[in-house]
């Protein structure tokens, strides 16, 4: 059995497994729980398509999500659109948006574009909290028939979606592109690579998932300020989730949102006043120690696991093309 085929029945495993959790947990926390995971590994995988694969720092991520909520809450509990066209428009404003700003702010470059990003969010949050300063809540008969059920299984369902997308992302041509612009952009244009073209692709398609999983959070919530979902503070979850996973790898970011809302959850249980504190230190020492990510872990432990004669392999002496090996004779 090879190792591609362990890969796909160890995720079939996992998939057929989550796929069950609603059946066999019935305890609501644990359900909620499951969907803020969903939720947060969608906004980190949708980061790292800029962030990671492209290798453009977007501090703006929030502005993608927050108006995924705001189209989809909007469309759907207020004017009674059906689901999915909502959340398929609330992922496409998104995306018309990143195309709006995109050209303009990719003539910034480095730490320029992204405080440009950050800038355009807080102007986005400002703007939202000032024209709907009120709090959404379901209609009445939706609320009456609320079930966290569905709202699991569309969170799982769009979490596999947006993941599968990256991994064929990551692995077309257009991915190829993002790659080698994030290694150095001016040898890729030499190559023939669109840089613009590459960065707006990377820009939208980050926004519509990270809009998608805003769409998400709408159907999800029962009752939430529209605002909310603009805050910096979901851009920062998502990047530090990312950060902490792997930026640039497609298990990396899944890994990443796991680990930071389990980890967050139980901290805010068990140390209510200093969990933020304990939290960040933690952060601060995994990219210090571990700065490929927790997905560095698993390359440390086949390096210790492997033959000793491997790890420390003579390097071989360079010769020049006149010199001839000695062979022991005369």
């Amino acid at each position: 059995m090879n190792r591609r085929t362990i890969v796909f029945l160890g995720v079939l495993v996992v998939v057929l497994g989550l796929g069950l959790v609603p059946q066999v947990i019935k305890k609501d926390n644990i359900i909620n729980l499951a969907i803020l995971v969903f939720v947060y590994v969608m906004m980190a995988v949708s980061w790292n398509i800029i962030g990671g694969i492209a290798g453009q720092t977007n501090l703006g991520h929030a502005a993608f999500f927050g108006l995924g909520f705001l189209v989809a809450r909007m469309l759907w509990a207020e004017h009674r659109w059906p689901l999915f066209l909502s959340l398929l428009l609330g992922a496409l404003v998104p995306v018309g948006f990143a195309m709006l700003i995109g050209i303009p702010a990719f003539k910034l470059k480095g730490a320029y574009f992204a405080i440009g990003t950050l800038a355009m969010a807080q102007i986005l949050f400002i703007t939202v909290r000032n024209l709907f300063p009120m709090m959404s809540f379901l209609p009445g008969d939706e609320l009456a028939v609320y079930s966290l059920r569905p709202r699991y299984y569309l969170a799982f369902g769009s979490t596999l979606f947006t993941i599968a997308a990256a991994v064929w992302i990551s692995q077309s041509r257009w991915g190829l592109g993002m790659r080698a612009l994030r290694e150095e952009a001016v040898a890729a244009e030499s190559l023939g690579v669109n840089v613009l073209g590459h960065k707006l692709l990377a820009f939208g398609l980050s926004a519509f998932f990270g809009g998608l999983a805003g769409g998400v959070f709408a159907y999800y919530a029962a009752g939430y300020y529209y605002f909310f979902p603009f805050a910096p503070t979901w851009t920062f979850d998502a990047v530090m989730a990312t950060y902490i996973g792997g930026t640039g790898t497609i298990i990396g970011p899944i890994l990443g949102a796991v680990f930071y809302v389990v980890v967050k959850e139980i901290l805010a249980l068990r140390l209510v006043e200093v969990h933020l504190i304990v939290f960040g230190v933690l952060f601060v020492l995994i990219v210090l120690f571990l700065p490929g990510g927790l997905v560095q872990v698993w390359d440390k432990i086949r390096h210790l696991r492997a033959p000793s004669s491997r790890r420390q392999a003579p390097e071989p002496v360079p010769c020049s093309p006149d010199t001839v090996p000695y062979s022991g004779e005369n």
